[in-house]
């Protein structure tokens, strides 16, 4: 209907409606996310300051799987085995010996490490977000990034030994999210608010803790140690830590991913939840534990890298829906995908290496305020 006044043509005011990304089956959106994370993978690889083409990458890959079915086939009797798998996979080395450790020592635990530990933070970030039915929850809400830096800062005063930093680092983080629990337990009223009170309040004792562990280092090695420990790294990962680091964060994702329905009948409420039959108490428990064991990890060995948790779960529900049997799948792959293209940005985007921590910053925090003031309302 149109209105005419002063001979002017009024017409009513249509809204557009706001886009709205469409959303994916869980199957479609996780081959898609496995097909561009291999695709990252193999530029990775390629990238930074010596220079290896796509096609020499996967060679020198296919070579060392070779040489590592070699030795593994070596203990048995006879070449027959070894024959085989000559035959199987008929490649020899023709690059030198520096490309070879380029790959192999230097960028294969860095790639690894940036999908272990951005899938994790993902995971345990949407684990988080579905317990406490918060979207602004990360998986550092119980104090275990604080917990974590004291204890490497400590690690970093007292010896300055790697692993003595990662095992005060790790243990701290656990010990902390203890605490808030054991706190949360004699606070009246909601549960899930008493622990995440109980959380902000001893991360910010912690952080206390951490200013003064900052004011007495020494300045000239252990400060500038410790702050650059804080802002997150993948340029010092080895072997020996990803082993450290992989073996609690993959037990920790597991039992989320087999527990993911479960976080759909929590999300509903907690009297909901009880008049399913579930035992609420124990399986908050269980995710409680599984988040802190993986952000606890990640932490251990990369430092503070903020923002995954809170962000790439959002995402994910714009690409396939809060359902976390779909969700929790798609986070991993949306995390690992998200650290290894920022690493890949630390690494080569200036002459010295970019803090991961403060990429993580620059890219989350516009587009959490995105999120904030167009998104529509709810989380889910």
């Amino acid at each position: 209907m149109t209105i005419s006044v002063n001979n002017q043509s009024l017409e009513p005011e249509v809204r557009k409606p706001r886009f709205r990304l469409k959303r994916l089956s869980g199957a479609s959106a996780s081959t898609i996310l496995i097909a561009v994370l291999v695709i990252l993978i193999i530029l990775s690889f390629t990238m930074g300051r010596y220079s290896i083409s796509p096609l020499d990458v996967i060679k020198i890959l296919i070579f060392n799987t070779q040489q590592i079915l070699i030795k593994a086939v070596s203990v048995l009797p006879g070449d027959w085995a070894k024959t085989i798998l000559l035959r199987i996979i008929p490649i020899e080395q023709n690059w030198p010996d520096i490309m070879n450790t380029v790959v192999i020592q230097l960028r294969l635990p860095r790639i690894l490490a940036a999908i272990v530990i951005g899938g994790g933070l993902a995971v345990a970030g949407a684990s988080f977000q579905g317990l406490f039915r918060n979207p602004l929850v990360s998986p550092d809400i119980l104090g275990v990034s604080s917990g974590a830096s004291l204890g490497a800062a400590i690690g970093i005063i007292i010896s300055g030994n790697h692993v003595m930093i990662e095992l005060l680092a790790f243990g701290l983080a656990l010990l902390t999210v203890g605490l808030s629990y054991a706190v949360s337990r004699a606070v009246r009223g909601n549960p899930i608010m008493g622990l995440i009170l109980a959380g902000m309040a001893i991360g910010s004792l912690l952080g206390a803790f951490l200013s003064m562990a900052k004011y007495v280092a020494d300045p000239n090695n252990q400060l500038p140690a410790i702050t650059y420990w804080l802002l997150g790294s993948l340029a010092a990962i080895s072997f020996r830590d990803l082993l450290f680091a992989a073996a609690p964060m993959l037990v920790g994702i597991g039992i989320l991913v087999l527990l993911r329905w479960r976080l759909n009948v929590l999300a509903m409420g907690e009297e909901e939840a009880k008049s399913l039959g579930m035992n609420t108490s124990r399986i908050r428990i269980i995710i409680v534990v599984c988040c802190t064991m993986i952000t606890a990890s990640a932490v251990a060995i990369s430092g503070t890298i903020g923002w995954i948790g809170l962000i790439i779960p959002h995402i994910g529900r714009m690409l396939v829906g809060p359902d976390h049997k779909r969700l929790i799948p798609v986070a991993m792959l949306l995390g690992a995908i998200f650290l290894l293209l920022v690493d890949d940005i630390a690494r080569t985007l200036a002459q010295v290496e970019i803090p991961i921590g403060i990429l993580t910053a620059i890219m989350g925090v516009p587009f959490f305020l995105y999120l904030l003031t167009h998104g529509r309302r709810g989380w889910v």
